[in-house]
């Protein structure tokens, strides 16, 4: 497909997974048949384009956000369109539906050092296949879809694109939007024909190093759970070959990778917060995607992009949900100033 010049345009589109979290701070996480003690629970949002559009409002993204996708007629649903409008976010393409729950996720956090285990419920979302998207009379720059692996009616084969999800991602770049995607983590076979395929019609892959790894068949994380930047710089590098037109950037609890069509690499830590800061983990890949797509909607170099979203995702792990933790920029990179960043993984990557 030919992209379409179009009109000047703003503002990102994001489309997929709409979910409420049902979050469970628990004291650990039990073996079968064993109890585990609930300490607070906590509803939040939850799902690439939820997170992603409420983290960009508050981090005070001044561009137009659009939300796609499908919630079931029900409280729960009610409760995402009442999000939406509290933090200005155009529902237009927003749409409910009676034949299907919204989607929801049980996620058991543990109190210590947030990590966090999820039980998700489709819902809707599994039924969601974009297909009322006139990207045409669209005025937004960017269109976000995710998460691949997640979205039923889009993971589905396609003759054409290999899937309808890489079709969708084709129809938005041939009316002159951007497009971007983010996976979902699973311990599946799936990624190289569900993942793969979108590649070729995709301009900026946000992922983590497990789907990375997963997607292009490197092995990033060595047997003692080191990082291993060689594989991590491969696995992006295999991701252009595979299509991605500008830019692939991988996330890593450490920090962040990100590799150029031109072969450009750039590296950024995360920062150096303390273990009683970190109240769950739930989001912050979101975050730290939020902040890449606000400095690439704003044309800012690629290390600001990922300072910024090392700077989001610190916010982020400040709360249980996926974005109550999230503040104005400024807010965020004080963050920085106070704790500082890690250390070089290896003296070679700089």
């Amino acid at each position: 497909m030919k992209r379409a010049k179009g009109p000047q345009r703003s503002g990102i589109l994001a489309g997929g997974n709409w979910i409420i979290d049902q979050v469970k701070l628990i004291d650990v996480y039990p073996a079968r048949e064993q109890l585990a003690n609930i300490k607070g629970q906590y509803e939040g949002t939850g799902g690439a384009p939820f997170n992603v559009l409420v983290d960009l409002a508050l981090l005070g993204a001044s561009f137009p956000l659009h939300a796609a996708g499908l919630v079931g007629k029900d409280s729960l649903g009610e409760r995402v369109f009442e999000h939406c409008a509290k933090h200005g976010i155009d529902t237009k393409h927003l749409k409910a539906t009676d034949e299907a729950p919204t989607s929801y996720t049980d996620v058991m956090t543990e109190k210590a050092g947030g990590r966090r285990t999820f039980f998700h419920n489709r819902g809707a979302n599994a039924l969601w296949d974009g297909a009322g998207l006139d990207f045409s009379k669209s005025k937004a720059r960017q269109f976000h879809l995710g998460y691949l692996l997640l979205l039923d009616a889009l993971d589905v084969a396609d003759k054409k694109f290999g899937t309808k999800g890489a079709a969708l991602l084709a129809k938005a770049q041939a009316a002159g939007l951007k497009t971007s995607v983010d996976v979902v983590s699973e311990d599946g076979d799936r990624f190289n024909r569900i993942v793969t395929p979108a590649l070729r019609h995709v301009d900026y892959c946000i992922l983590n190093e497990i789907e990375a790894g997963k997607t292009t068949g490197f092995k990033i994380r060595r047997e003692d759970g080191t990082l291993d930047t060689v594989a991590l710089r491969h696995a992006a590098g295999a991701m252009l070959q595979c299509g991605v037109k500008e830019v692939v950037v991988i996330h890593f609890p450490e920090g962040g990778f990100a590799r150029t069509r031109d072969g450009k690499d750039s590296w950024q830590m995360s920062l150096k917060l303390p273990m009683k800061f970190i109240a769950g983990t739930a989001g912050a890949g979101d975050a730290f995607c939020a902040g890449v797509l606000l400095g690439l909607h704003e044309g800012w170099d690629m290390q600001q992009c990922l300072h910024t979203a090392v700077c989001a995702a610190a916010a982020s792990l400040s709360d249980p949900t996926c974005t109550n933790g999230m503040k104005p920029l400024a807010e965020c990179k004080a963050l920085a100033k106070k704790f500082g960043v890690r250390p070089p993984l290896e003296s070679s990557d700089w």
